[in-house]
């Protein structure tokens, strides 16, 4: 491999555009500037087509991690029972910051693979009817899981005034999503997956419901205090300008592109990774109905995922995820959203099974990207 010749295929931080990286690197602005005012102006309201609402968009510096606590922080009081549909260690994350608020968390587990059943949340409220808050992640990037959100949303609506809140941050931008057809009170992502920039920026949506239970919550947080960021043409403290420049060239490519073409495009890649693996026969940790479009977990049964991904990296500069808490050593995960074509799914076929072969897998060559080419051309 060559110095400084490196391939992401992990699920975030993911690749970013050249022309993005170019937009980046513009000389700096004053952040309570004109510039920065007609900057915001420009970049906000073409957000909303992504995230499926008429509602603004709100920009926060910070990870993703920021706008799951913030969701949490500006709507949840001590004491109040919340729900959190855990199918992975991101969905863990959501509780662990519902009980650092102090927030009585239940937690619906479902096993790590499989999507969440909206009929046992249905029968899940008729044990618990006060339930304030249900919290939901849309593509479980630990496991590659896509959960069903839109069939959640409703239950929840259904059976409660409880606010529904997911975690988009794998999803947003590389799954179509209709924040407001669907009934989704709060919507978070982040900037490094999908929406193809460096980590520290994260986006929030919010409801007319979500808005109404803010502006009656008491001690709001400080700087993560969502009604400070309601303004369409400035941010109440320093913004990442740098990720907003990314961000609008982003914008640009997506539209260039179309957001259709975008959805497609991740379906394309999601088919052409889990065909290859099936023609391989390494068996994959999700079934094609709960698939995630942005990445893929694979669990093989008869080589160790973690020698793999070390011949990877080694001998080609190829990087993929291993697997996460009791996966650990057990399954590694392929991001394949944002910044990613075809060619770079083909590419990373052929590597890992010129790598299997390395390490004393048996794998026949080309088996995997002859796969992968057949959905391309199919």
């Amino acid at each position: 491999m060559l110095p400084d010749q490196q391939l992401l295929r992990i699920p975030g931080p993911t690749p970013i555009p050249p022309s993005v990286q170019r937009a980046m690197s513009q000389p700096m602005i004053g952040h309570r500037g004109t510039e920065t005012k007609e900057l915001l102006r420009r970049v906000k309201p073409r957000l909303n087509p992504i995230f499926g609402t008429e509602q603004d968009v709100l920009l926060i510096t910070g990870s993703g991690t920021a706008g799951l606590e913030a969701a949490v922080a500006n709507t949840i009081h001590p004491g109040d029972e919340v729900l959190v549909i855990v199918t992975g260690a991101f969905g863990e994350r959501f509780a662990k910051i519902c009980e650092a608020y102090q927030a009585k968390t239940h937690r619906y587990q479902v096993e790590w693979g499989k999507a969440v059943s909206p009929a046992a949340i249905e029968e899940y409220f008729k044990k618990y009817s006060s339930i304030k808050a249900v919290f939901a992640t849309f593509s479980e990037t630990s496991t590659g899981v896509l959960n069903p959100v839109q069939a959640l949303a409703a239950v929840v609506h259904k059976n409660s005034d409880a606010l529904f809140i997911v975690d988009g941050v794998s999803s947003v931008g590389g799954v179509e999503v209709k924040m407001d057809e669907w009934s989704i009170d709060i919507l978070v992502t982040g900037s490094q997956k999908a929406m193809m920039l460096p980590p520290g920026l994260t986006l929030v949506a919010l409801s007319e419901h979500a808005w109404q239970v803010i502006d009656n919550k008491k001690q709001p947080p400080f700087y993560l205090d969502l009604k400070k960021y309601r303004s369409l043409d400035s941010t109440p403290f320093t913004p990442a300008l740098p990720l907003l420049f990314g961000l609008e060239k982003v914008l640009e490519l997506i539209e260039d592109e179309g957001l259709e073409q975008v959805f497609a495009r991740h379906q394309l890649l999601m088919k052409m990774t889990r065909a290859a693996f099936r023609a391989l026969d390494i068996p994959l940790l999700t079934n094609d109905d709960s698939a995630s479009p942005t990445v893929t977990a694979v669990k093989p049964d008869d080589f160790d995922p973690e020698k793999l991904r070390s011949v990877l990296k080694q001998e080609f500069g190829l990087e993929t995820a291993g697997g996460q808490q009791h996966m650990k050593g057990q399954i590694f995960r392929i991001g394949h959203m944002g910044y990613c074509s075809p060619a770079d799914i083909l590419q990373t076929i052929s590597i890992i099974e010129i790598s299997l072969r390395k390490i004393g897998n048996k794998v026949e060559l080309g088996k995997g990207t002859r796969a992968a080419q057949e959905i391309y051309l199919g």
